[in-house]
């Protein structure tokens, strides 16, 4: 697999990009705490039949560390932008994690542009249908992430803030903090060091750690987003919900109400961070699914166990 790297303007940010194959355009948008070789193991299986588009998202790996624009919203119109940009007019988005509510709002704003949806691992805001998973409150890290630090005067005007808490805790540890990330997020199996390497690389420093933190600091103004936009429309474009451990299904009972095919999956054995814990399970999932001669009627049938 050869891939290539390209800093490609999108939406006034300057996004690192890896693009491997050809064919119809397929994007796929990444978590915390990853980089585009989140998708490292299933890039080859793509690449045959497929122009894959892996950017690092604003603030994250190579792509620009920016001030704002880490809600939904603004993360949706990076990768709009960023599909004009490099000549696309349609394409599969493939989102898990913080890369799933962008997909998800992307998908409902340009249902011309997506032509099918996959989400992984992650909710989409507040909509019902995660209880069971919220039971016992979201996940620690959440309100740790999203403790922020107050503006100092002249520094809003700068369009710098002082560090939130988790970044004046964490800077000199990022090491052990990625680690943990990625062993819980591959049931303790853990990932290529060369991979490894590149996650905490890009996830060291203050202000590398200020932009991933930014993601959980404007949830609620994508929580916003997302529920505005379903107050007003529904998902038309056909999706895949896959979750894993610990999401599970929870994911796709949020999705069912508000949109029009769906299709569910539950790998079992496997973390949060499936492209890189079960690749070639991701893969038996994608491949059909992502098929343009693909039946629609796969769509009609509700969550299974992989």
């Amino acid at each position: 697999m050869s891939v290539a790297l390209r800093q490609v303007e999108a939406n006034g940010v300057e996004l690192n990009v890896a693009l491997a194959g050809e064919g119809p355009a397929v994007l796929l948008l990444h978590g915390f705490p990853h980089t585009w070789q989140l998708w490292t193991h299933v890039l080859d299986g793509l690449a045959g039949r497929y122009r894959v588009i892996a950017p690092d998202l604003r603030g994250c790996g190579a792509s620009a560390r920016t001030a704002g624009g880490y809600d939904a919203g603004t993360l949706a119109a990076d990768a709009e932008a960023l599909l004009d940009a490099l000549g696309e007019t349609s394409a599969a988005v493939v989102g898990i994690d913080a890369g799933t509510p962008p997909a998800f709002l992307l998908a409902m704003r340009r249902p011309d542009l997506v032509r099918r949806l996959v989400v992984m691992e992650s909710l989409v805001g507040r909509l019902p249908g995660a209880e069971e998973f919220l039971a016992h409150g979201a996940p620690w890290w959440f309100g740790f992430h999203a403790e922020s630090g107050r503006s100092e005067p002249g520094l809003a005007e700068s369009g710098h803030a002082k560090p939130g808490l988790a970044e004046s805790v964490l800077t000199g540890h990022e090491d052990r903090y990625v680690d943990w990330f990625l062993d819980a997020g591959t049931l303790g199996q853990g990932v290529d060091p060369a991979v490894r390497d590149a996650f905490v690389h890009a996830y060291t420093g203050t202000e590398a750690l200020r932009c991933a933190f930014s993601y959980y600091r404007a949830l609620p103004e994508s929580s916003r987003q997302i529920q505005e936009a379903v107050r007003t429309a529904r998902l038309t474009v056909p999706t895949m919900a896959i979750g894993a451990h610990p999401v599970g299904s929870a994911l796709e009972r949020q999705l069912r109400p508000v949109t029009d095919h769906l299709i569910g999956h539950v790998i079992e054995n496997c973390g949060h961070i499936i492209p890189l814990h079960r690749p070639d399970r991701l893969l038996g999932l994608l491949e059909p699914f992502l098929a343009p001669a693909g039946s629609t009627g796969q769509l009609q049938h509700h969550g299974r166990r992989q």
